[in-house]
């Protein structure tokens, strides 16, 4: 019998296909079971219209068998089946499918009971990753003969009548001989053609029987009602699927129709798992086609501010192209992902309003995904995300979020006022924050290093402005102290030029405060860094290996006996003062957060002024 060649480049695209489309061989398997589900499909949409299909849909099997001695794995169906001029047109043309025309046919048609998978005639090629040779045996339903088709490969293809007891089609893969590098054998062991059914056709809606067992699922527990699934049975679901022990703090399910239809099943974990912070973690959703896994990790479907929600999305109105494992960025995909992104956001504000508590914990673990979510991509996410932030109030001595804190804000109060600090122990200590807390105003603690950058790409939140308790305030000082102050700092300037020559390279400036009460000094930053973001930026240095400063501000009170001391000393004896001034800077790196560069001078300091 001749041989006829490939159409359309075929050895050129069959090359490509085995190894560059497909990254894993494994899906072979899939491929083909996909193919089986596709025209059992196209004969139970014929039985519709034709009297003459008899078979019952519980008749209906995708079947797989392997023989050991001939190295033969065999893919059985019992759906449409092909003729021998069909096996010429979807066989001997690669890229063309009978799926697609079929399809393409139903456009028009009403019904919805027809789902078909393979669309691009590409998926059954796989199958040369494996097998050095592969016979298609197939006789089309109503049809008195069969046909067979066989190829080893780019060479080309043969084709002929044949016999064939039942309609269906029976692919017959000869598997590659194993060598070093390769083992084709275990596409043999049941265990691994199992796990891959599990694995990758689990959903597909026709029993898949290996030997006498069927090995699928076929109905996913996401397309199941909230009267057949429990949240209970959700939460088995994920904790065998994810491995977590825990329960997971909220199940979303989603069945939507419309521009795009699909079902999801979406899980908020109590905890972080392990290496969540790390970048070995792999984010990302399980993507169903029509019941197929057609990704493991598709991350185009949330932001990665979600990146900790865990779960499957299932559609059948996905584009796919030549591979199911490859997908397009196409608007199907873009409409679930927004809609998505909508129902975490809403799930997460039901949990901070109904259930505070179990919201709080939540935020322990993935507080911090929220707030790099403000911050990256230029604030992209802000909008999205502001209302799910929590901070510690030093009022409610508790974490609260940014509506709580708007909403309890008295009228004369125009800000949002912060103090950022490593704890809030350190927060709290501030000497900055007195006269916030004296005017009655409540203060949020921001301890993660990142939450000055967050409040500045926030700006505001209902319209009132973050105000760090570092900056200067009008609106906490009268115009007679304004006015005191400014006399104050004309009259000690000298007193100041000789603090900031002292501590040249330390500081930038020295000045008297408003801001301070019961303290004597502190340390403020004026400029773009504040000591917050130089904090965060110690740890990361620039291509010249400078990190990052803050222009270091030494404040003093003029009010406060250690000035009325400084001062004496500054008239009387320039090198105690000097010492004076060095140890007020090192009191006020330590109230700011920050060690002394030189402790030990500090504590010689110390002793000798109580020597």
């Amino acid at each position: 019998m001749r041989k006829k060649a490939f159409k359309t480049e075929s050895k050129r695209i069959l090359d490509l296909m085995i190894n560059s489309i497909y990254t894993h061989r494994e899906i072979f398997l899939r491929e083909l079971i996909s193919n089986g589900s596709d025209a059992i499909d196209k004969l139970c949409y014929r039985a519709l219209t034709d009297d003459s299909v008899t078979i019952e849909r519980s008749e209906y099997r995708i079947r797989i068998q392997t023989d050991q001695d001939a190295r033969t794995l065999t893919v059985s169906d019992n759906g449409l089946g092909m003729t021998e001029e069909e096996m010429e047109q979807n066989l001997g043309v690669i890229a063309r499918s009978g799926s697609l025309q079929f399809k393409n046919e139903l456009e028009s048609a009403d019904t919805d009971d027809v789902d078909i998978i393979g669309q691009f005639g590409v998926g059954f090629y796989a199958a040369f990753m494996v097998a050095d040779h592969v016979t298609v045996v197939s006789r089309k339903y109503g049809e008195e003969t069969g046909a067979r088709w066989e190829s080893d490969g780019a060479d080309g293809y043969t084709v002929e009548p044949c016999e064939k007891a039942e309609a269906g089609t029976d692919v017959i893969l000869t598997l590659k001989p194993d060598t070093d590098g390769e083992n084709y054998s275990e596409f043999l062991e049941d265990w691994r053609l199992r796990s891959l059914v599990k694995k990758y056709s689990d959903y597909i809606r026709w029993p898949i029987v290996l030997g006498e067992e069927t090995v699928n699922s076929m109905v996913p527990i996401w397309h199941r009602s909230r009267a057949e699934c429990s949240d209970a049975d959700c939460a088995a679901f994920y904790k065998e699927k994810y491995f977590d022990a825990r329960d997971p703090l909220s199940v979303i399910r989603v069945n939507a129709e419309g521009a795009v239809s699909y079902r999801a099943m979406l899980f908020i974990p109590a905890a972080p798992p392990s290496g969540y912070y790390t970048t070995t973690y792999e984010p990302g959703l399980q993507l169903y086609a029509s019941g197929v896994l057609i990704m493991d990790r598709c991350e185009q479907l949330l932001p990665e501010c979600f990146r900790f929600v865990r779960g499957v999305v299932d559609s059948q109105d996905l584009s796919l192209n030549i591979s199911r494992e490859l997908l397009q960025h196409d608007r199907q995909l873009k409409l679930i992902a927004a809609n998505l992104e909508k129902k975490v956001k809403s799930e997460l504000k039901r949990l901070l309003t109904a259930e505070p508590e179990k919201y709080r914990e939540f935020f322990k673990g993935f507080g911090l995904q929220l707030k790099y979510g403000v911050v990256a991509d230029y604030g992209m996410k802000k909008d999205l995300l502001a209302d799910l932030l929590l901070f510690y109030s030093e009022k409610a001595e508790t974490a609260i979020p940014l509506e709580s804190y708007v909403k309890a804000m008295p009228e004369s109060q125009k800000y949002i006022y912060y103090a950022c600090g490593e704890s809030a122990a350190v927060a709290a200590g501030l000497p900055q924050a007195e006269p916030v807390r004296d005017a009655g105003f409540d203060i949020l603690y921001m301890t993660d290093s990142v939450d000055e950058f967050v409040v500045r790409m926030l700006g505001a939140y209902l319209e009132k402005e973050f105000r760090s308790v570092n900056n200067d305030d009008p609106e906490l000082e009268s115009d007679d102290e304004k006015s005191a102050l400014d006399k104050a700092q004309s009259e000690n300037q000298a007193l100041l030029d000789f603090v900031r020559e002292t501590l040249t390279g330390k500081i930038t400036d020295a000045r008297l405060s408003h801001k301070l009460k019961s303290h004597p000094v502190c340390l403020t930053a004026e400029g773009p860094v504040s000591l917050d973001m130089e904090r965060y930026f110690s740890a990361v240095p620039t291509e010249e290996g400078q990190a990052v400063k803050a222009q270091r501000v030494l404040e003093l009170n003029p009010g406060h006996p250690v000035f009325a001391a400084l001062s004496a000393a500054f008239a009387e004896d320039r090198e105690k003062a000097a010492e004076y001034v060095w140890l007020l800077h090192d009191q006020a790196l330590l109230l700011a957060g920050f060690m002394p560069e030189d402790p030990a001078a500090m504590t010689r300091r110390i002793c000798d002024l109580m020597a």
